[in-house]
């Protein structure tokens, strides 16, 4: 449990959000059903053994604050509990609540003990990649996933993982559940396409011709989209981003259409999978935050600016072909 006052309030409260939810709990000392609620309130932070930050503010010696939250949720009652996540006030109540409601409150704001855990392991997988044990982070991701299901963070970096090292089934069993949602996030969509064009090179006799077989062919008939389309699967395949998005372009500029938009869905795949994820926010983030192949918990960096650079030129392109 922390006091806040108004020196401390952006640090402890929207600050500390920033990562772990904040319960602020805005009480008099005056006011009967404040001191019923707070030893509720302060049993249920050690019930819920750090998922969730107790503050406390005194109405009477921080009005600024307490004027301010009174004056946006329009109540003038106490007590009265916001509940702050990522720097945010997102819901709250007044009065002094029985534990049993404030634990329904708690649960739709609060991480559960298995998606903590999974950022956990989430968190390891990045540290272990990152020194090249990719087998142990297959381990830690599959663990991450098993505690907490719902984590797409999770289910994709575990696909891309099983992509990237040939696991191609169980990568594909790993895509099917997103793969049924309406609408299909564009993510696993991304990562779909690239097992997609990694199983046509296994199983297309086209797979294993070289560019110079492609393109002899094509010569031939430059509207074979077919036959395009085989050689931009060969090089995502192989991972040759840009010249696969170039063939990919030039079936875009001779037929939008073609194939249920075939070619435009797998460009923008690409440009999906070689995008950096932004970085998770930072206590000291202050509420900001900027915004691949590649798992990776580090931020984008200046190394990084030559890749950036040519996702913005490659996103040009299209939406010039496409206009």
């Amino acid at each position: 449990m922390i006091d806040i006052t108004l020196q401390n309030f952006e640090a402890e409260v929207l600050k500390t959000s920033m990562q772990t939810p904040v319960l602020l709990d805005v009480w008099a000392e005056w006011c009967g059903p404040c001191k019923q609620l707070g030893p509720v309130l302060e049993q249920l932070e050690t019930e819920y053994e750090g998922r969730f930050v107790l503050a406390k503010l005194d109405a009477d010696k921080v009005p600024e604050i307490s004027g301010q939250l009174s004056q946006m949720l329009g109540t003038r009652s106490i007590p009265l509990c916001v509940m702050f996540v990522k720097g945010q006030p997102v819901d709250a109540f007044v009065g002094a609540q029985p534990a049993g409601t404030i634990r329904q409150f708690l649960d739709k704001h609060v991480p559960s003990e298995g998606e903590l855990a999974a950022e956990a392991e989430l968190d390891q997988a990045s540290a272990l990649l990152e020194s090249g044990d990719t087998d142990a982070a297959l381990a830690k991701l599959a663990e991450a996933l098993a505690q907490d299901p719902g984590n797409d963070d999770a289910r994709a970096d575990y696909a891309r993982l099983l992509i990237a090292t040939g696991a191609l089934e169980e990568a594909a069993a790993t895509l099917e559940e997103p793969m049924r949602r309406e609408p299909l996030p564009l993510r696993f969509d991304a990562l779909h396409r690239w097992l997609q064009a990694i199983e046509f090179v296994h199983q297309d006799e086209r797979g294993n011709w070289p560019v110079e077989q492609f393109d002899a062919a094509i010569a031939e008939n430059r509207r074979d989209f077919e036959l395009r389309f085989a050689k931009a699967r060969a090089l995502m395949a192989e991972g040759q981003w840009t010249a696969s998005m170039d063939e990919l372009l030039e079936i875009i500029m001779r037929d939008k259409k073609w194939n249920d938009e075939a070619a435009r869905k797998t460009y923008v795949a690409i440009l999906e999978l070689l995008t950096p994820p932004p970085p998770k926010p930072s206590a000291g983030a202050g509420g900001k935050s900027s915004g691949g192949i590649e798992l990776t918990g580090k931020a984008a960096s200046a190394a990084q600016d030559p890749l950036l650079e040519m996702l913005s030129s490659y996103r040009r392109k299209l939406s010039m072909a496409l206009n």
